[in-house]
């Protein structure tokens, strides 16, 4: 048992706990033979929801917790006063090393307070970046920052496109991972004070692979295997790639129902639509690692089912086995021993 990754799971976070999250985790466990999970939250509960499955007791732990941060609380305080919250408690069993990784579908607030706060930064990281996995028509891209910092600065996204191409790498296989910033235009002059001061820089960062400025409308074609912005433009567009997907989801199944011919059509379209929309599907990617902290910890969609909730499991043995952080300590020139 030594040798199993070992990731903590808030089991009250979100909209759907602890049934949804219980349920994700027990998948989680048949899906990798090498995993262990251990849940968090108020042990009846959670017991209640396991009594529903099977599964090997050696590769599940439960730790009790008394409290749960609600989404509407001021974070700051909520992680400050709750320390015997499901959330606080899988921090600091990372921060311990109790546990190799952390996956939430809790508060955003309070995910990114105790991030910065109980499990820390890695030295020389200014502000860890929120990063999830994007569609695309070729596979998928890293979009960085999406949530944790509105008001970056200039050297602060150059730190997010090395951080991000140091992930593509091991995550995705990409030998050199093209970067892009987020822009109006493909014109070097165009942009906001922040996107002109900050290109220059990337412009001249040796560690990454920089393509210059993507537009958004060519993100879901590929542009680039990661995309930089600050995290009030990342989480407009990573809002509105859900909206359209959902809208556009809606449109078809509307479409294909209005009449007999469009029924028959729609059932010989099926296989390949099914595949089609599953890999537009943003659960198929798991959560937003925040990248650049001293331990692995993941947010996933507060609305997570338990599809969410394994994929990101999954997602947080990978990047425990590749050891990602220590890639991460060495661009910052930090050894793994501060």
């Amino acid at each position: 048992m030594a040798d199993l990754v070992n990731i903590a799971v808030d089991a009250m976070g979100g909209d759907n706990a602890p049934g949804e999250i219980v349920k994700g985790a027990v998948l989680a466990l048949d899906k990798a033979k090498d995993l262990k999970v251990t849940l968090v939250g108020r042990e009846d509960d959670v017991r209640k929801e396991l009594s529903n499955y099977t599964y090997d007791p050696n590769r599940i732990d439960v730790v009790h917790a008394s409290e749960v941060i609600e989404m509407a609380e001021p974070p700051v305080m909520a992680v400050r006063n709750k320390k015997d919250s499901s959330l606080v408690k899988c921090m600091y069993l990372v921060k311990e090393g109790k546990c190799d990784a952390l996956v939430t579908a809790g508060s955003t607030g309070a995910f990114l307070v105790g991030g910065q706060i109980i499990v820390g930064r890695i030295k020389g990281v200014e502000r860890p970046p929120l990063a999830p996995f994007i569609p695309t028509v070729n596979g998928r891209c890293l979009l960085l920052d999406c949530g944790a910092n509105v008001d970056a600065r200039p050297t602060q996204l150059v730190q997010f496109a090395k951080i991000g191409s140091a992930y593509a790498k091991k995550v995705c296989g990409i030998a050199s991972p093209r970067v892009g910033i987020v822009n109006i235009g493909a014109e070097e002059e165009k942009g906001n004070a922040l996107v002109k001061e900050t290109f220059p820089l990337l412009k001249a960062t040796p560690e990454i692979n920089f393509i210059g400025s993507v537009e958004a409308r060519d993100i879901p074609y590929g542009a680039a295997d990661v995309v930089v912005c600050e995290a009030f433009t990342g989480n407009v567009i990573l809002k509105m790639y859900e909206g359209v997907g959902s809208a556009l989801l809606k449109s078809m199944k509307d479409a294909f129902m209005s009449t007999t011919r469009s029924k028959i059509g729609a059932a010989l379209a099926k296989p390949a639509l099914k595949k089609t929309l599953k890999a537009y599907d943003v659960n198929q990617y798991g959560g937003a690692p925040l990248l650049g902290c001293n331990g692995l910890i993941v947010k996933t969609h507060g609305s997570s089912k338990a599809v969410s909730i394994t994929n990101s499991i999954l997602q947080c043995k990978t990047f425990a086995d590749q050891n990602i952080n220590d890639d991460i300590r060495e661009m910052f020139s930090i050894s793994t021993d501060i």
